[in-house]
């Protein structure tokens, strides 16, 4: 289905990324309404992390058009689209385990105002930094913590301030690189929930291998497999479409 551009928040048109002959993503065509969560799925080598190193620049595309809220992005630098408002999480988050979990925050809500974290600034300076700090703190399920180390912190508390530190950017856009791996089933829980809340005055585009999590939170579900799309639509949709079915096939059931 064609959406409107007005409905779009990213597109992506005939998205290609070549490496000495050998294509891992080829004439992708993305469409990411406002507002949805959006996973993006397949099995392994199917060229997920690939488009997602494309959107954010982390790699340049060897042909396509990447357009954000209606601008083309295709040349831009990371730190550019970072500051148009799209954030990977996981990836570019500032979280230091040797600093304190508010401070980690504290670092982040510094990047937004395009300073540096200087210790040496005056106590005052860094404690007006504290009550939105805490505050995402609070958001993110982690009040109480803020003199921890964030060495300190369980693994899912860790992922918990990684999503604090990148709210703290005020993204319009969040894209979560796999925001489960590594989760027991309570964070799971946890971090699911949070994910939805996040989501509620955003639009997330998310790689993520557990597919009882993308049937649970996805609004709409892109399959890859060898680069190219097979699929696309709500999880009753795509679980039921056989190509996806035999893509999946020795890797797990959809």
């Amino acid at each position: 289905m064609t959406l409107r551009s007005d409905d779009l928040i990213l597109e992506t048109r005939g998205l290609t990324k070549e490496f000495r002959g050998f294509t891992a993503v080829h004439a992708v065509d993305l469409q990411i309404r406002r507002g949805t969560i959006h996973a993006l799925i397949g099995p392994n080598g199917a060229g997920k992390t690939t488009v997602f190193n494309l959107l954010t620049k982390f790699l340049d595309p060897t042909a396509g058009e990447i357009l954000y809220d209606g601008h083309d992005i295709t040349a831009e630098r990371p730190a550019d689209i970072a500051r148009r408002g799209m954030v990977r999480s996981f990836q570019i988050s500032a979280v230091f385990p040797h600093l304190t979990v508010r401070d980690n925050v504290r670092v982040a809500l510094q990047r937004k105002l395009g300073n540096s974290f200087h210790f040496w600034r005056s106590q005052r300076i860094l404690d007006s930094l504290d009550p939105r700090a805490d505050a995402l703190l609070d958001a993110v399920g982690l009040t109480g913590f803020g003199e921890a180390l964030a060495s300190e912190l369980p693994y899912g508390r860790k992922r918990a301030l990684e999503i604090a530190t990148t709210l703290a950017l005020d993204p319009v856009m969040l894209l979560l690189d796999e925001p489960m791996a590594g989760l027991g089933q309570e964070d799971i829980g946890r971090i699911s929930a949070l994910i939805r809340q996040v989501a509620a005055e955003r639009t997330v585009l998310m790689v993520e291998h557990n597919l009882s999590v993308v049937a649970d939170l996805s609004d709409v579900i892109t399959v890859l497999t060898r680069g190219r799309i097979l699929a696309e639509g709500d999880y009753a949709a795509v679980s039921k479409n056989p190509e996806v079915v035999e893509a999946y096939l020795g890797t797990g059931h959809v």
